[in-house]
């Protein structure tokens, strides 16, 4: 008997084709996305493979393919998005937030554009010493290169698992611990506050195709519950800091 891996795990399946094809097997290469009453996969392209599971005869977990850069920017601009300040503003390539609130998200530059560099640092820092706000910024992995040394406030993984399709598309009043976006490169993401497969089925009522859900990087319990329901990490992001004629100390 199959020992099945959990939703949302990347996989190679082969199966049986319907009787007189030619070959009369082939393989599923994606993320898991459900085994009853049909194994679905989704492949890199976007499209959803379905079997039965009793065609199944052979089944591997595969790692998860590296993230590229662009995606996980594109990713970025969905949770900004999805979390507006009350003040926004961009400087040089880094999107500035601040918020009466405590949340460092909505509290924090980062460098959403290509042209983001560290030599708009002293920008950042006047904007939000103006304001009466300590200066942070959030970095996401590989959008900007920091100095190695440097202490992180926080750290948080971002992690990611596909939306199934749903058969219902009513209207619903949004629900706490759920927001909708779209990212640039056109995926629509679900954003949650907390693990739940029906935040999920009201993302996908929504139209998003796949879903993100930040958690503190050494909660590991809540990184088990998160995967428990598959999901996978994407990235991480960090908070630091800014700290004018600092950062060649570091």
């Amino acid at each position: 008997m199959l020992s099945w891996p959990n939703l949302g795990t990347r996989v190679t399946v082969r199966y049986r084709r319907p009787a007189g094809s030619d070959p009369p097997l082939t393989d599923a290469v994606g993320h898991l996305l459900a085994i009853d009453p049909m194994v679905r996969v989704r492949t890199k392209t976007g499209a959803v493979v379905e079997f039965a599971p009793a065609d199944v005869v052979a089944l591997r977990s595969l790692t998860d393919a590296p993230v590229r850069t662009s995606a996980i920017r594109a990713l970025e601009h969905a949770v900004a998005a999805a979390r507006p300040a009350a003040e926004l503003t961009w400087l040089d390539g880094w999107l500035l937030r601040a918020d009466p609130g405590p949340a460092l998200s909505v509290n924090s530059a980062i460098p959403l554009d290509l042209s983001a560099r560290l030599t708009a640092l002293p920008g950042i820092v006047d904007w939000y010493e103006r304001r009466g706000l300590t200066p942070r910024l959030a970095v996401p992995d590989r959008l900007l290169a920091l100095p190695p040394a440097l202490v992180s406030e926080r750290t948080e993984r971002v992690l990611v698992r596909d939306v199934a399709a749903s058969s219902t598309q009513e209207p619903q009043d949004p629900p706490a611990g759920a927001t909708v976006a779209d990212a640039p490169d056109g995926t629509r993401w679900v954003g949650l506050s907390v693990p739940s497969e029906a935040l999920l089925a009201w993302g996908a009522r929504c139209g998003a195709t796949r879903a993100y859900l930040e958690v503190v990087d050494d909660d590991t319990a809540g990184v088990s519950l998160a995967e428990s329901l598959g999901f996978r990490l994407h990235h991480r992001r960090r908070y630091v800091t800014a700290r004018p004629g600092g950062w060649d100390t570091v």
